[in-house]
Formats: C-alpha cells, sequence, structure tokens
C-alpha cells in the first residue's frame, strides 16, 4: 500500500482530507487497454458498474479482479460472471496461506481473528480455489506466490507449499499464474524452476530489477508495472521497465493500493491507468498509443481472452 503523499505529491488542494479525494480523470487513451490486476472488492462503496463506466470513459475496457482468499475469490468469480468488462483470477494470497494453517489472533485479514485450521484447512480451501479455476470467466490463478515481507520464517513453509499447489493448479486448467512477489525474487524463481512454469506467468506489481526483467524475459514470463513505477524511489522498476520486451509488458493498478504520482497517497483506482501508461511510454521512450496497443494485446494474450 502507498505511503501517503505529500504536499508536493500534486494534490489540489490544502485540507487535511485532500489524501482520501479520488483523483481527477486524466485525459482518455486512444487505444483501449486493460488493468491486469484490481481489486474492485477494496475499493470502497463504488458499484462495480460505476467503477467500471468510470474506467471505459478513459480508455480502459476491461479489468482482471483478482481473488486473495476463498470469498474474494468466490467474488471474483461472480463479478466476472455478471459484467462482461471484467475477467477474474481466484487464489489465496502468499500471506493467506500461513494464517489459515497457524491461524490469525491477531485479525489482520478480512476474515478477523481465526484459530488454526493446520494443513487440512490449506487443503481445503486450496479444493475451493481449484474448482473455482475450473470456470470459463477465471482466466488465472493467482495471486500468488511468495511474501518473505510479512510472513516470517513460521510461515515460509505453508506459504511455499500454497505456491505450488497453485501452479499446479494453473498447469491443469491451462490458465495464467499470476504471482505475488515480495523480497522473494531468488526462490520465486526456484520454485517456478522446480515445478515446471504455466504457458503463461505474469509477475503482478513487478518489484525485480533490470537483471531479474531480464531473467523472466528469457523466460516468457510477463511483467506488470504498476503505479510505484513512477515513484522517486523506484529507479530500479524503471530501469527494469526499460529492458523489459515490449511483448511482455503489462499494466495494472494494484487499486486501492498504489496509486502513481502525482496522486501517491490518494484511492487508487482502475480509470487511472493512463496516469501510469503515460509515464511508463516516457521511461520507456516510445509513443503512448504503441505502448498501449502491445499492452492491451499482451494482457489478451497473457489471460486467454
Amino acid at each position: 500500500m502507498a505511503a501517503t503523499a505529500s504536499n508536493s505529491s500534486g494534490r489540489t488542494g490544502s485540507g487535511k482530507n485532500d489524501k482520501d479525494a479520488p483523483p481527477p480523470l486524466p485525459a482518455p487513451l486512444s487505444v483501449p487497454v486493460a488493468d491486469s490486476h484490481t481489486h474492485l472488492d477494496m475499493q470502497g462503496d463504488t458499484p462495480v458498474a460505476e467503477a467500471l463506466a468510470k474506467a471505459a470513459s478513459v480508455g480502459v475496457t476491461t479489468v482482471v479482479q483478482v481473488g486473495c482468499d476463498v470469498a474474494g475469490s468466490r467474488w471474483a468469480a461472480e463479478t466476472a460472471a455478471a459484467h462482461e468488462a471484467v475477467w477474474a483470477t481466484v487464489a489465496l494470497h502468499p500471506n493467506e496461506a500461513p494464517r489459515i494453517v497457524h491461524g490469525d489472533p491477531d485479525g489482520w485479514s478480512r476474515q478477523g481473528t481465526r484459530p488454526a485450521g493446520g494443513r487440512d484447512a490449506l487443503d481445503a480451501a486450496l479444493a475451493e480455489i481449484d474448482g473455482l479455476a475450473a470456470l470459463p470467466q477465471v482466466k488465472g490463478v493467482g495471486e500468488t506466490g511468495l511474501d518473505f515481507f510479512r510472513t516470517g520464517p513460521e510461515g515460509m513453509e505453508a506459504q511455499e507449499y500454497s505456491f505450488r499447489r497453485h501452479i499446479d493448479i494453473a498447469k491443469r486448467h491451462g490458465k495464467a499464474l499470476v504471482i505475488h512477489d515480495r523480497e522473494a525474487h531468488a526462490d520465486v524463481l526456484r520454485v517456478l524452476d522446480e515445478e515446471g512454469a504455466p504457458d503463461a506467468v505474469v509477475f503482478h506489481c513487478y518489484s525485480g530489477d533490470a537483471g531479474m526483467a531480464k531473467v523472466c524475459a528469457d523466460n516468457g514470463y510477463y511483467m506488470s508495472f504498476a503505479g510505484n513505477v513512477t515513484f522517486k524511489n523506484a529507479q530500479p522498476l524503471r530501469d527494469a521497465l526499460a529492458v523489459a520486451p515490449l511483448d511482455l509488458i503489462l499494466v495494472e493498478t494494484d487499486a486501492p493500493f498504489l496509486t502513481p504520482a502525482p496522486y501517491r497517497g490518494r484511492p487508487n483506482a482502475p480509470y487511472l491507468i493512463p496516469v501510469t501508461l503515460r509515464a511508463m511510454a516516457g521511461y520507456k521512450e516510445i509513443g503512448e498509443d504503441a505502448l498501449a496497443e502491445a499492452v492491451a494485446a499482451n494482457t489478451a494474450r497473457a489471460f486467454g481472452y
């Protein structure tokens, strides 16, 4: 989640609640694109139809709604079935698996406090994800992967077990694998190599450097860039974008998180994709339309729609 923006972040106004105000609509894109990773279920009280209409008004005509737990994955599948502009992915987030196994006494997740369920509870949750992954409106399995930032050593076994199971689910159903990789680059690549990657792998909110981008390119893995590529301290991400092949680049919001500059710290939503895409085109030193055409084709190819 993005840190609160400073007064130099481009806000309009000086009221203390400016950080809660939605950023303005950007100029529409000439070439329609997709938001390859968003969480409509976390974007306040905005109705889905309203969020989709707002996005479409600026050229974001498709969104991929991402599941992070069983309930969220069910919602993603239901929402994709109800809206032509939405596709779904389903999964247990890397931080969800340890909470299922070891419990969540602090109630950090949306389910509130939970007792430890052990491996049996994790297997039961994975079985539900497996069933949802078979649905035609579900185009990906994710976000899954490894997160060594929020999960400590005690949770790594459950996290890696869950990741391996998700890879198997994606391969059996012929769906894209959407990876959450936080401070775990080498281990994520290791597990993919050991298990054998699905035909389509998407590194959501790409967080590696230029060296890792070359490894991803060599393996044909897609790299999806979010609003944090615009942050002042994100030069390694811009270096990665510079070397990433045009046919392996996607764009996403990860909304409501990672709002691009100059709106960092304010609520993110799919309609802000043009802000990130235009910045990416500048970093990549190509035309806005050329980048939009590429990411639109790449997203459709990666998710098979």
